[in-house]
């Protein structure tokens, strides 16, 4: 079994360079904390979801599964930076939108939650504006601010950050000897810490162990959640059915990803596949016509029963490719995952969630609460403080 913090490596001779980086970031976060760069409060709920390394904790499962909990109850809205888009400013997805337009995460979010407002901008400040005050949007009731734990002019009611099982913030360096993006001191700002990625055979010590390490404050919630993988599901061959994951025990499988931190996935699948050969390109590549050639040669190589697996984020940028053979498309199928809570935290997790959104919403079926009347101060805004942190309870 793989241990936490197993993936992470230090350059221990770039540590100088570390402690000057971290001088300025912290000088950044003491202008916000004694006051000398704002913090923006609002009169909706925002729940913003986040980590402090760099690269993949699981933000937009734990985004789409925020998603999946609120999108019945409320009209929810999801703002994301669009990172490495071809546009610039505000973007309010439409059926229209292209990977180009709002970046592949939040397509991804678009196409499959299309009753959702999904926009991009990368001052979140100004996306919040146009969320709550254009007219397409300005039904929303709560906003989910995707990976925007460091962008700290916005305060949001609720602010979650995710930590990976395998890249603990408390085992690592900041930037560039390690990959923190801030000082560990800064998990203190979140109200809920979830650990990532966690391995589904965890012991109950070593959520106790796990638990003490983080060392957590009093008023933060400490939540661990696994990966869950789904059918695979054709891309491009819509004819043919879906597929577990069992059933390439007898099949070479081609892994395409262009994700952070590849190595679960391939932890994960090894077990279940006769033979595998990886593709791994850098975060949110952008695949070429060098690379397309790359993809085509390398599956037309390989002998006897194959098939190519990738991952949602992946297939967003890969079905708007020209160039990949037939023989490619026929045979390429996406893996898509689902985030999932370990020992039973489930409910209180999505109680929380729930109650937060209930007690600030403005027009919510949640502000009717558990016995079908609405609260006395649901719709009184100037006498409740309408973005709250559990900190404050």
């Amino acid at each position: 079994m793989r241990t936490e913090g197993d993936f992470i490596h230090i350059n221990e001779w770039l540590i100088p360079l570390s402690w000057l980086y971290g001088i300025g970031v912290g000088f950044r976060n003491q202008l916000f904390n004694i006051g000398l760069l704002k913090q923006h409060d609002y009169d909706i709920p925002i729940i913003s979801v986040g980590n402090i390394t760099v690269g993949g904790a699981g933000k937009t499962p734990h985004v789409e599964y925020l998603i999946r909990l609120l999108k019945d109850k409320v009209k929810v809205a999801v703002l994301s930076r669009g990172y490495k888009r071809k546009t610039h400013g505000y973007v309010l997805a439409n059926d229209s939108s292209t990977v180009t337009d709002i970046g592949d995460e939040p397509y991804q979010m678009k196409q499959k939650y299309q009753d959702v407002h999904i926009a991009v901008d990368k001052k979140r400040v100004d996306g919040i504006a146009h969320i709550t005050g254009d007219a397409e949007t300005n039904d929303t009731d709560v906003i989910l601010l995707d990976d925007a734990f460091q962008h700290r002019y916005v305060k949001p009611g609720i602010n979650i950050l995710l930590v990976d099982y395998h890249r603990l913030i408390i085992y690592d360096k900041l930037l560039p000897a390690g990959r923190l993006r801030e000082p560990q001191s800064g998990k203190n700002r979140a109200d809920i810490v979830i650990i990532t990625k966690c391995p589904k055979d965890l012991k109950p010590m070593e959520f106790r162990v796990l638990t003490k390490a983080m060392n957590l404050y009093p008023y933060q919630s400490l939540y661990f959640t696994t990966i869950e993988y789904e059918s695979l599901t054709p891309l491009f061959a819509k004819e043919k059915s879906t597929i577990e994951k069992e059933a390439l025990e007898d099949k070479h499988v081609m892994l395409i990803t262009g994700i952070a931190s590849p190595k679960q996935i391939i932890i994960d699948l090894k077990p279940h596949v006769k033979e595998m050969t990886t593709l791994a390109f850098s975060d949110h590549h952008q695949f070429k016509s060098k690379d397309i050639m790359k993809i085509n040669e390398t599956f037309n190589a390989i002998k006897g029963e194959k098939i190519i697996v990738t991952t949602e984020k992946d297939a967003t940028r890969l079905e708007q490719l020209d160039g990949l053979s037939e023989e490619v498309k026929q045979n390429l199928y996406v893996l898509p995952i689902k985030v999932k809570f370990m020992i039973n935290q489930e409910e209180e997790f999505n109680d929380k969630i729930i109650d937060y959104v209930r007690k600030n919403s403005r027009n919510s079926i949640l502000v009717k609460g558990k016995d079908g009347h609405k609260s006395k101060d649901s719709h009184n805004s100037g006498h409740r403080p309408r973005t709250i942190s559990f900190r404050d309870n």
